[in-house]
């Protein structure tokens, strides 16, 4: 138990360098773009599976 408690402390402290240092802004800006571009290409799939009678 004490183990699983050490490894959400260094976890948390990682997630807290990453969120106050400004990094997670420019990831989530990546992600962001990631997701608009996913969506589009899950679109394109769904219409093409239409037309060919999926």
């Amino acid at each position: 138990m004490l183990h699983y408690a050490v490894v959400f402390f260094v976890i948390a402290l990682i997630a807290a360098l990453l969120g106050f240092t400004g990094i997670a802004a420019g990831a989530a800006e990546i992600a962001r773009i990631l997701f608009f571009l996913f969506i589009v290409i899950f679109l394109v799939s769904v219409v093409l599976g239409f037309m060919r009678g999926w």
